[in-house]
């Protein structure tokens, strides 16, 4: 019978240290499925040979393991040297351990920028002031939104609903909140011609739904008409939200 230890749990540790890092290297570079690829390969192989200790399967996919290593070595040489270079820095490694105060940061700063948010939506609700947020993930945005002015603030309600405000100049489209920061406001984004969109629902929601459907931002949308607040994301609409389903929604990763 396997016992856990002290020990086990510094090499899980040291094991997700290591992981977490290489992701971060890889998200940088545009490499994360490639990352996902690996990381699945050495799932399989270590359920199969370790777990299930399947001798021929487990045999091909150690040949798998090892080529795979050395094709990586190759494919990888400089991003390696690289690693190995700063790997002997110290300044490195300070780098290193503020990854992850960086990450509490990143989260607490997003926490702000999701209250803010439902906070300005749900003024423009009880306004009736129409409004199209749209909040990126991991999807690069500048194919699917055309023009608008580029902006550089902190987000803040009183500013999402001076720019949303009727008959400002930035009022018309959408504005664009990246890295919990507003980067573009009165941006175009391309409009869905899904036939089975509710016919009540205008413009404004048929942007949402079009650019959900091409990457995999979140748009939050404020009705002009009847100040009714919607969420759409991955094609999918979702209407008659209250502050706090807005709230739990815009959690959810």
């Amino acid at each position: 019978m396997w016992e856990f230890g002290l020990k086990d749990a510094i090499d899980i540790l040291l094991v997700a240290m290591l992981m977490y890092y290489l992701y971060r290297q890889m998200k940088s570079s545009g490499t994360t499925v490639l990352f996902q690829g690996i990381v699945a390969v050495l799932v399989s192989w270590i359920v199969v040979s370790q777990i299930f200790k399947m001798r021929l399967l487990g045999a091909i996919l150690n040949a798998i393991v090892g080529a795979g290593f050395i094709v990586l070595v190759v494919i990888f040489q400089n991003e390696i040297r690289q690693f190995l270079i700063r790997l002997g820095s110290r300044r490195q490694w300070h780098t290193f351990l503020k990854y992850f105060q960086k990450e509490q940061d990143d989260h607490k700063a997003f926490l702000q920028t999701v209250d803010e948010i439902v906070m300005a939506c749900n003024e423009m609700s009880e306004s009736k002031t129409g409004a199209l947020i749209v909040i990126r993930k991991e999807d690069d945005l500048r194919p699917f939104i055309t023009s608008g002015d580029e902006i550089d603030a902190k987000v803040n309600a009183r500013l999402i609903e001076q720019i949303f405000y009727k008959n400002t100049p930035l009022h018309d489209g959408a504005m664009v909140v990246e890295s919990n920061r507003i980067k573009l406001a009165a941006g175009i984004l391309p409009v869905s011609h899904n036939n089975n969109i509710p016919k009540d629902l205008g413009l404004r929601h048929r942007s949402a739904i079009g650019l959900t459907e091409q990457c995999d931002a979140r748009v939050v949308v404020v009705s002009e008409e009847t100040g009714d607040i919607s969420v759409c994301q991955r094609g999918k609409i979702y209407r008659h939200l209250t502050a706090t389903s807005l709230q739990k929604m815009l959690l959810k990763k």
